[in-house]
């Protein structure tokens, strides 16, 4: 029928007569080219139950068969049975069970995005960038990122061994850990450091994180604090909307935060500041590494695009993607990505990361408020001991390079901003 239809069109009408007709075509050879997929499906699915070897389930099947079409996709997507997502629900509230690792697919090897402070993972010096190459004698060479979780997770108080290769170093090491409670505080610490410098770590962005951050501001506020640092080291991200809550404590109302931009209209979504007293008279230094993803880099890259704060540190893990949980009517889920994230001057920092305005290196500074180990040993061949130095002790936190580079930076600043004032 369209075809004859197309013989008796006008002339004008022409294109818009032969575009339909060519997009219902198209949309059929679409659906035909579905069905025959759909029909070798279910001839693998029959031929595998009465063929295999051993009886299989059909729901098992049918799971292995969804789990290997969304881990197709990309690292980030998979398909949770009901106990994968139970176990992501808990995740979200702060509290599971594990070792402590944020975990992901890259360059088609199972990376550690981060170890989570004071967890088993964490004080057994795994790093951000090891690569999980074995667990338990098992290379991870196809295990999915779900199948990985499942088996580095276990019951608290007991062991897993795993294998890394530290690609900076060059090695294979192999660590025993042992599993216990994760118990996740979304703010480490929230001080004053020294000279009315406030310093807030944010480990990860959970459900409550927006308020966290809200108290702990107005805390420091009351102990006069007149400049911040923003510690994002090693966290990992977490929820899309905390993360934006946090950065609307530093940003002007109305401006641009983060967008999301998908193949649906719905997935485009612009996310813009509405605080009535933002922090917008502090400098501000935020501390990013290869630790610091998603979430953190929505914080960062705003306020370096609105040069709201100053980035030190180093590139970090670069995960600008937005994964939407999609629950399903047996109680397993997808999680789906489904958008991409932009900073307000429209950057994707999928793969690349947020790149530093000042580059510093992490490195070990030994503090010297007591005698060293040369000075001891100087000391017992001269037949003395030397005495303990009557000075005020230098703070832990000196050790940390990358802090006091930030602290040195506030100061410079604040300098210049009253003689400027002058």
């Amino acid at each position: 029928m369209i075809k004859k239809f197309l013989i008796w069109i006008t002339v004008v009408g022409l294109t818009v007569a032969v575009a339909s007709y060519a997009i219902s075509d198209i949309e059929k050879n679409k659906k035909d080219d579905i069905y025959k997929e759909l029909e070798l499906f279910s001839y693998v699915l029959s031929t595998v139950q009465s063929e295999y070897v051993k009886e299989s389930k059909s729901k098992d099947l049918i799971y292995g068969a969804l789990k290997g079409m969304i881990n197709s996709l990309d690292p980030h997507s998979q398909f949770m049975d009901p106990d994968a997502y139970n176990e992501l629900k808990v995740e979200t509230t702060g509290k599971f069970g594990g070792l402590g690792i944020e975990i992901t697919i890259k360059d088609s090897l199972l990376t550690i995005i981060t170890p989570i402070e004071d967890t088993p993972a964490w004080k057994v010096g795994l790093k951000p960038g090891d690569r999980i190459v074995k667990i338990e004698d098992e290379l991870t060479r196809d295990l999915t990122l779900t199948d990985a979780v499942k088996k580095l997770r276990g019951d608290p108080g007991t062991d897993v061994n795993i294998t890394v290769l530290r690609e900076s170093e060059g090695k294979l090491l192999n660590f025993k850990i042992t599993r216990d409670i994760i118990n996740i505080k979304d703010i480490k610490e929230a001080k004053i450091i020294e000279d009315k410098i406030g310093y807030i770590r944010l480990v990860e962005f959970r459900e409550n994180t927006g308020k966290s951050t809200e108290s702990a501001l107005a805390d420091l506020k009351k102990q006069n604090a007149d400049c911040l640092i923003l510690d994002l080291r090693n966290n990992p991200g977490g929820l899309l909307d905390a993360a934006v809550k946090v950065t609307n404590n530093f940003i002007e109302a109305d401006k641009v935060i983060v967008s999301t931009k998908g193949r649906k209209e719905l997935q485009n979504i612009i996310f813009k500041s509405n605080s009535k007293n933002p922090y917008l008279d502090w400098p501000m230094v935020v501390l990013l590494n290869e630790g610091s993803a998603s979430g953190s880099e929505i914080v960062a890259g705003a306020l370096q695009d609105y040069k709201r704060a100053i980035i030190l540190g180093e590139k970090s893990f670069g995960k600008g993607s937005v994964q939407t949980v999609i629950p399903l009517s047996d109680g397993s889920a997808l999680r789906l990505t489904t958008s991409e994230y932009f900073t307000p001057s429209n950057k994707n920092i999928n793969g690349i990361g947020i790149t530093p305005d000042v580059e510093v290196k992490q490195k070990i500074v030994e503090l010297k408020d007591e005698p060293g180990i040369e000075e001891i040993f100087a000391g017992i061949k001269e037949g003395k001991v030397p005495e303990k130095k009557e000075e005020t002790p230098i703070p832990d936190y000196h050790s940390d390079y990358q802090l006091v580079r930030a602290i040195d930076l506030l100061k410079g600043i604040l300098i210049y901003n009253k003689e400027e004032a002058k």
